[in-house]
């Protein structure tokens, strides 16, 4: 998969499962360190390997982005996005959060840190660091997103829960991205800003 497109300041890639969201994250940070020996990419990566199935997952995804991206290095970070982005951040670094949706699911779920208190709060708060991050950033960023609020109203409170909060935060990131696209089938459909 291979993508035409200008890296922007922040870039909020949305789609479903397999949509071609990461591909096309890759396919910017192939672009921005080929552009100068000066430039950097980091991946971070939010997914946590609760089971085997996850843990192969994980691990494939290591392998791909290996062969696909060999000079993005990634950092391991499930929680703490805005520190990570405060951290890493700079003029000649590209930085590629993959994925919110996972970051939403290690907040609310049962384990999470703030599971004793609101985890729904927790996570508010988590979001409007990571939107401060993003204001404060030097260099560019890309967020990668499930858009899953496309179907049929889940059965169960927490499940619901999930979906409007997961709905609500992609939304807020829209408003503060300078660029926002949905891919579908592989194909990039720019909604907004400059392709």
């Amino acid at each position: 998969m291979d993508f035409s497109c200008t890296v922007a300041r922040a870039e909020l890639i949305l789609g479903g499962q397999k949509s071609g969201k990461s591909g096309r994250a890759e396919a910017m940070a192939r672009a921005w360190l080929a552009a100068s020996a000066e430039r950097g990419a980091v991946l971070i990566a939010t997914g946590q390997a609760h089971d085997d199935e996850m843990a192969e997952r994980i691990a494939r995804h290591r392998r791909e982005r290996a062969l696909n991206v060999p000079g993005m290095t990634t950092v391991e970070e499930p929680l703490w996005l805005a520190s990570c982005v405060d951290r890493l951040a700079s003029p000649s670094t590209l930085l590629v959060i993959d994925c919110l949706t996972l970051w939403l699911a290690n907040w609310l779920m049962p384990a999470a840190p703030c599971a004793r208190t609101d985890p729904a709060a927790a996570f508010a708060a988590q979001a409007d660091a990571l939107i401060a991050a993003l204001g404060r950033s030097t260099g560019p960023t890309v967020l990668v997103s499930n858009e899953i609020g496309l179907g049929v109203i889940p059965l169960g409170r927490e499940v619901r829960a999930y979906v409007d909060a997961l709905g609500t935060l992609n939304r807020r990131l829209a408003q503060v991205c300078e660029r926002v696209t949905l891919m579908t089938a592989g194909l990039p459909l720019c909604l907004k800003g400059q392709a």
